[in-house]
Formats: C-alpha cells, sequence, structure tokens
C-alpha cells in the first residue's frame, strides 16, 4: 500500500469517528472540499460506499463501520508509538556502544559510570577495548575513545582529560646490570621491552624530546607483549626498560619496585578524547554521556 493511500484511509477515519466534515477538517486542518475529494477517492478505489452523507449528518454505512473498527484502533496504537517515541527523546534510556583502549576505560570511562549508571537504570553501556582505531560508523559503535592526534578530522571530537605524562622506567635489579641510560642514543644499549598493538599488530614507537624536537623511537629487546599488564609485570622482573604511562606505575616508583629514566625527554602524549559521527538529533542518553565525559580543566 502506497503512503498517500494510507493517508487517505487516515482522513475517512478522522470523518467516520466525528461523523462531520465540518470537523474532520479542522481536526486535519484541511479544507472541507478537499477533505470530501479524499474520501471520495477512497470510495472509489474500493469499489464501496463507506459514508452515508445527508445535509445534515454524516454516518458509516456497513462498510464503512467494518472500515472503522479495523482502521481506529491501528491509528490510534500507532499515536501511541510515536508518543512514546517523545518519551524516549526526553527520558535517557537505551544502549551505548563504545569503543577505547583499556588506560581510558580504566581511568576515565569506568569512574564515569558510577555517576551515570547509578542516577539513569534505564542506560546501558557496553564498553568494548580495542587499541586500534576504530571506524565507529562501519562497527556499529555510537562513539569511541582515543588519543586526541589519532582522531579523523570529519569526526567530533570531545576532550576527556588533560595530556597524559609517560615514563620510561626500570627495575632497580635491571639497572644494576645496565647503567640507567641519561640520553636518548644511549637506549641501543638496552633491552627494551616493546608493545604490540593486539589488533593491528603494530610495535608501538616511544615519543621522545631529542633536539627540541619530538621523535619517535623504537628500540630493541628480547621480549615483546600485547597486554599493558604484561608489560608491567615484566618491567618489574627486571627485563628491561618499559615505556607506560606514569600513572600507571607511579605507585612502583614511590615504593622503590621501579627507578624513572631520562624523564626530561619523555613528554606528555595528547589527552583522550571522545569521537563521534555528526549527530543532528542525539539521544538523551548519549548527550548526558558527552556532558558526564566531557573535561573542564
Amino acid at each position: 500500500m502506497r503512503r498517500d493511500e494510507i493517508a487517505d484511509l487516515t482522513a475517512f477515519v478522522v470523518v467516520a469517528e466525528e461523523r462531520s466534515f465540518t470537523k474532520a477538517a479542522i481536526r486535519l486542518g484541511m479544507a472541507q472540499s478537499a477533505l470530501s475529494q479524499i474520501v471520495r477517492r477512497v470510495e472509489e478505489r474500493l469499489g464501496l460506499r463507506l459514508l452515508s452523507r445527508t445535509t445534515r449528518s454524516v454516518a458509516p454505512t456497513e462498510a464503512g463501520d467494518r472500515l472503522l473498527a479495523k482502521l481506529g484502533p491501528m491509528l490510534r496504537d500507532l499515536d501511541a508509538v510515536i508518543g512514546s517515541l517523545g518519551e524516549l527523546r526526553d527520558r535517557p534510556t537505551g544502549t551505548i556502544r563504545i569503543t577505547t583502549v583499556e588506560h581510558a576505560a580504566k581511568t576515565i570511562l569506568l569512574p564515569a559510570m558510577k555517576r551515570l549508571l547509578v542516577d539513569n537504570p534505564d542506560i546501558h553501556v557496553e564498553i568494548n577495548v580495542d587499541h586500534a582505531l576504530v571506524d565507529v560508523v562501519a562497527d556499529q559503535f555510537d562513539a569511541g575513545i582515543r588519543l586526541g592526534g589519532e582522531i579523523a578530522r570529519d569526526m567530533i571530537a570531545v576532550r576527556l582529560g588533560p595530556d597524559i605524562p609517560m615514563a620510561i622506567v626500570a627495575a632497580p635489579a635491571y639497572l644494576a646490570r645496565c647503567p640507567a641510560p641519561t640520553r636518548p642514543v644511549q637506549l641501543v644499549d638496552h633491552q627494551v621491552i616493546n608493545f604490540r598493538l593486539p589488533t593491528s599488530g603494530t610495535v608501538i614507537g616511544w615519543r621522545l624530546n631529542r633536539g627540541g624536537r619530538e621523535v619517535r623511537v623504537r628500540g630493541q629487546g628480547q621480549l615483546v607483549v600485547n597486554t599493558i599488564d604484561l608489560l608491567t609485570d615484566a618491567v618489574l622482573d627486571g627485563h628491561g626498560l618499559a615505556y607506560v604511562h606514569l600513572d600507571q606505575v607511579q605507585s612502583f616508583i614511590d615504593n622503590g619496585s621501579l627507578v624513572q629514566v631520562l624523564s626530561k625527554y619523555t613528554p606528555a602524549i595528547p589527552g583522550y578524547h571522545l569521537y563521534y559521527p555528526n549527530r543532528r538529533h542525539p539521544s538523551s542518553a548519549f548527550s548526558l554521556l558527552v556532558e558526564t565525559l566531557r573535561y573542564s580543566s
């Protein structure tokens, strides 16, 4: 059935319910003559007379009564469904899927969930950890969280936190065998514990300052891992130098289990951002998530 036919049947239902072309025209916001033509068109299409008309009244025929009995409840149900969509717009509800890296999930997302989910029981959040830069549209995510410098320009980006301090660390036992480097060039003489991204398979280069500019350095070593927990365990076990987020190892530095080296050559990296495609009408749940995560310095 074509859309214009559905619209015509809706007009018939209003006339049959009101039993008046005048009242029905006011309810529909259209001219009485146009409404009369629509009903006549429906009758011609069906080959049946649906309304009995006199100068004083309008009443459904037997065929009109049958049609009204079926269509009336269906249209009222449709109105109820449309009305319920308004509730969804105003009341935060639904599932939000987010792709993120592990560090951001632990330091930003989970703490924010304590504020968001307790007060909004109809919101559900699915967190998917993936170190690759995910296409949120193709992979059907609502949003992603990645470092600021990694986000495509056609995405809306919302800063979630400050730039992230990094650290190069080693265990005292390792430094007893291999004296601590004092310049980046000395990294060639050290065992470096490399981190391979689980999804893309890329080995991460270290961002260092050299001669006033940032360079990417990739050291050599016997051990490569692909989780943050393994990287931390490996450096604590004395396998070599590791390049990590400072907050992940600060407690070990404080208690002497690890020693930070080359600190003046280790700049902070761009902070995390939430990224998502442009939405003209975001759900109230998604808008609330964005405001919950948004960073204010």
